[in-house]
């Protein structure tokens, strides 16, 4: 798929499918306890040749452009085109945008329309021509993506080209820019879900590790990346890190990321990125139902997150330095794997019991939170598929925030409202922090069970953060795949959200 502007519209007038928008208009009634009236209203469409045209059909007298409405026919130029109802426009805000636009893209995969043109001002109901192009170009490149490597028969790739016609020439250069930035946000969810829809077998920490080293060397420029191997990381006395890898067949391995930007100084902000990377997660020793072991190849959401979101800042050229902590491995089952009752040493010095070797992301998550804090950022976001426990808390809908910082809580709270992906705070309170004490060691790594799971899951990795860093956990268990409530979104499979939020949080950080 191709995004091209069009500013002049000679690519909107040859366009196969052309793609219009309608409101309902309701007029005030000047007699008392007479009805309202609905009309629609086509005031803002700029071709007059189609607006005469759809005046003219019968089907438009009964036509009322409520929302999800829609009516279609051929113009005069032998083009196809749709007109959508998006109901009252004073209700129909950015989100509404993304939905309609991947509802309309979806309805034209069976089509073989080669160009596409979307008229921009048509959209255009949040008053920001610039921010409504971008969420079209947004949605689209959501709702484009496709994982079919492993079938026999592929899907057919729906090749066409995107034009976003507008009429206002002087947000021309702020229009081209909004575009580049919405394609390397677009890109990296894309490759961040290549990364959550890969096969387990093929996916082991080793491999993964060598694709982030490929993609970084081939589309970052300037990042630094260095990947530790088992006995590097056994060097940093990752003891809880380790004990997850006791049990499996490939080796951990620990990517570390550094980028900054060119300008920067002592007094450049520093925000570091962490990521629970479990390629697949049996349960270990605490193994996991039947049931409940399908899809966790998705154990590895967060990691994927984290860098989708420090991949699109790097291509954005973000005014922040940034460090990206990947910790990978499975958590496997053989003689050697970690049982119950162990008590291992974390890297920070802290003994820990381990009661349920199914809790097992907070382990690695734990040294990654002490390695990430050596390194003196201001600020520390860790992603996790971290507890079943957020589901029920807030569904498969809404990501979790937990931290130490209320200050910078809010401003992952106020990006993630920007781009209209859910999240919602949770405590942290000190009789959770003491349920996590351990009789036999400094602390266990479950507290009392079917209590404020994701709670005491946070209350735990808080026990790594050191140096006065400001942190913020995200448990990502409900939102990471299969949000078949948002069109743009694959109804199985990784979701592609908060990377949206996290990015628009580092390039916009001061």
């Amino acid at each position: 798929m191709q995004i091209k502007l069009d500013v002049i519209g000679e690519h909107f007038l040859s366009a196969e499918l052309k793609i219009l928008t309608a409101f309902q208009k309701t007029s005030v009634p000047k007699t008392k306890g007479a009805k309202a009236e609905t009309s629609v209203s086509i005031d803002h469409w700029s071709d007059k040749g189609l607006k005469e045209e759809f005046q003219n059909l019968k089907s438009a007298k009964t036509f009322k452009a409520g929302k999800d409405e829609s009516i279609s026919f051929t113009g005069a130029l032998g083009e196809t085109v749709w007109v959508v109802g998006l109901g009252d426009k004073t209700k129909f805000h950015a989100e509404d945008i993304r939905k309609v636009i991947a509802k309309i893209l979806k309805g034209t995969k069976s089509t073989k329309f080669s160009t596409i043109a979307i008229d921009v001002p048509g959209f255009n109901t949040i008053k920001d021509e610039v921010r409504t192009a971008q969420v079209i170009a947004e949605s689209a490149y959501l709702t484009d993506y496709t994982f079919d490597k492993y079938k026999s028969k592929k899907s057919e790739p729906h090749e066409f080209v995107l034009i976003l016609a507008h009429t206002d020439k002087k947000n021309n250069l702020k229009l081209e820019k909004a575009l580049t930035s919405t394609k390397n946000i677009g890109e990296s969810i894309s490759v961040m879900k290549d990364f959550i829809n890969e096969v387990p077998n093929v996916l082991h920490s080793v491999e993964y590790a060598k694709r982030i080293e490929a993609d970084v060397k081939k589309n970052l420029k300037g990042v630094k990346i260095k990947i530790l191997n088992k006995a590097e990381i056994q060097k940093e006395k990752m003891g809880m890190f380790l004990s997850v890898n006791a049990g499996s067949a490939h080796e951990p391995r620990l990517v570390h990321l550094t980028y900054e930007p060119t300008r920067s100084n002592s007094k450049t902000k520093h925000i570091a990125l962490v990521g629970k990377g479990i390629t697949f997660d049996t349960g270990g020793y605490c193994i996991k139902p039947g049931t409940s072991m399908a899809g966790m190849k998705n154990d590895m959401g967060g990691s994927a997150t984290v860098y989708g979101a420090f991949r699109a800042a790097v291509l954005e050229k973000a005014p922040i330095k940034i460090t990206c902590i990947l910790a990978l491995t499975d958590n496997a089952i053989n003689e050697h794997a970690t049982v119950p009752d162990a008590v291992v040493t974390a890297r920070n010095g802290k003994t820990v019991e381990i009661l349920n070797t199914d809790a097992e992301g907070r382990l690695i998550l734990g040294d990654a939170l002490d390695y990430a804090c050596d390194f003196n950022p201001h600020y520390i976001i860790d992603a996790a598929t971290l507890t079943g426990a957020c589901l029920v808390a807030l569904g498969n809908q809404v990501c979790a925030v937990l931290g130490n910082d209320q200050k910078w809580i809010n401003e992952i709270l106020d990006s993630a409202k920007d781009q209209d992906e859910y999240m919602w705070q949770l405590p942290i309170i000190n009789e959770w922090r003491q349920d996590i004490k351990s009789k036999v060691a400094d602390i266990k790594n479950i507290g009392t069970p079917m209590r404020a799971g994701t709670a005491i899951g946070a209350a735990f990795l808080e026990e790594f953060i050191k140096n006065d860093v400001k942190w913020a956990h995200l448990d990502i268990a409900g939102v990471v795949d299969s949000q078949s409530h948002l069109p743009y979104c694959s109804a199985h499979g990784a979701s592609g959200l908060i990377v949206r939020t996290l990015t628009h949080l580092l390039v916009n950080a001061k």
